[in-house]
């Protein structure tokens, strides 16, 4: 299954789990109120991600000047892909990792640690930003935008179920309503099923940037050597990262802690690893 069947299938997935849970609890009046509500606050942290994520690691914008290895390596891959060249930030910390960010290709800035460049060769640094740019190419941050907000509204309707079953379930003219028992059942499981698909989108929009940057780079071993160096070195180095970011890097820069592969914003490295190394270009 490519994963953009895969990401399709599983928007959809969230999208009958919001009109499902909707119904059930708060009509259609109440699924649309809490669709607006995460709508609304998604779409802000859409429209300034880059400088909400930028300004949380303190990274700073890199002239041509101040790390010309980086503009030369970006710059090639953007002609390669016909992309409009990204704005190039360092972020001040020794813990290997990097991310893409930017509501569009337009507007998209790639960040790199200061420790990557230390831990990676070029041809391992090449495979890393060809793999932000394949994020930046395929509207990641637009993906997960939606996902968040399907999943978003899903939690905002499980609140409502909750004080629906307060008082008793919701009750219309011409129906009965449903059961604080099973409003309380659905305000449990509704949103971990919402965060569980939202996930799996994060995990397969991960699975599509490798694939896309090895293809742009044409050598998917790069990538795949960076990938098991920097598991390695987030190990090591631990990364004082904030959780709600954490999907952003090209790694997770919280693997020193135990993670679920089902809880996961990332795919596991060795599956990563073994699915480059079986390409064929």
């Amino acid at each position: 299954m490519s994963h953009i069947f895969k990401t399709a299938l599983l928007l959809g997935v969230l999208t009958a789990l919001l009109i499902l849970i909707g119904g059930a609890i708060g009509g259609q009046g109440g699924m649309l109120m809490a669709f607006f509500l995460a709508l609304v606050m998604n779409f802000a942290s859409y429209w300034f991600s880059d400088k909400i994520v930028l300004s949380m690691y303190r990274a700073k914008e890199v002239t041509e000047g101040e790390a010309p290895g980086l503009h030369r390596i970006v710059r090639g891959l953007t002609q390669r892909a016909q992309l409009a060249m990204p704005r190039i930030y360092l972020i001040p910390s020794e813990a290997p990792n990097a991310f893409a960010t930017g509501r569009n290709p337009e507007h998209a800035a790639v960040a790199v640690t200061e420790g990557i460049q230390r831990v990676l060769t070029e041809e391992e640094l090449t495979g890393v930003l060809a793999h932000e740019l394949g994020h930046v190419k395929n509207r990641d941050i637009l993906v997960a935008t939606i996902a968040a907000t399907l999943a978003g509204a899903v939690t905002y309707l499980a609140y409502m179920a909750r004080w629906a079953a307060i008082f008793g379930g919701r009750r219309d003219d011409d129906e009965e309503g449903s059961s604080p028992l099973v409003m309380i059942a659905m305000a449990i499981v509704a949103p971990i099923a919402a965060m569980l698909v939202q996930l799996a989108v994060s995990r397969s929009r991960e699975y599509l940037a490798d694939e896309t940057g090895a293809r742009l780079t044409r050598q998917p071993e790069g990538l795949a050597r960076a990938l098991e160096k920097l598991h390695t070195a987030s190990q090591a180095i631990p990364m004082d990262a904030n959780p709600a970011t954490v999907h952003l890097f090209i790694v997770n820069p919280l693997t020193g802690r135990a993670f679920m592969t089902l809880f996961s914003t990332h795919p596991a490295i060795e599956e990563r690893v073994a699915r480059l190394r079986q390409m064929r270009l």
